[in-house]
């Protein structure tokens, strides 16, 4: 019974630390988030009891984190349970903190927002590989 009870205060430290740690993956851009009078109603993360416009968020640029708004995994579509989901964003020594506010593959955001996170080589690239950690929504002000 003493082994179990070791086990099972353990879980939750074993939880919290995986999710911190960093994962890999791609952040593409998107000329649509770089307009901050976008509405909210114009993106996966509308209404709903999940959406950002039902939060008091009209557009994307009323979003603390904007121009770090965009597209990303988790998002499976209109109101998603990981809508406003905050992410570290790390590109070659330079980290942002970015909220999911639309439906993606991969990370995507705006033309302005890549260029600050890659250091102005968001056309040259394409597509950057990023490390990311999704972190507490009130890191991205929400």
């Amino acid at each position: 019974m003493r082994f179990s009870a070791v086990i099972a205060a353990a879980l939750p430290i074993s939880l919290s630390l995986a999710a911190t740690t960093s994962m890999k993956g791609t952040v593409s851009y998107d000329t649509v988030y770089d307009n901050s009078k976008l509405s909210t109603l114009n993106i996966a993360c509308s209404d709903g009891s999940h959406g950002l416009n039902t939060k008091g968020y009209k557009t994307i640029g009323a979003l603390a984190t904007f121009p770090y708004v965009g597209g990303a995994p988790a998002v499976t579509g209109w109101n998603s349970a990981a809508c406003g989901s905050c992410y570290q964003l790390s590109y070659n020594g330079t980290s942002v903190y970015f909220t999911a506010i639309d439906k993606a593959d991969t990370f995507n955001m705006g033309l302005n927002a890549m260029n600050k996170l890659t250091g102005g080589k968001a056309k040259k690239i394409g597509v950057a590989n990023v490390t990311y950690k999704k972190v507490a929504e009130s890191k991205c002000g929400l």
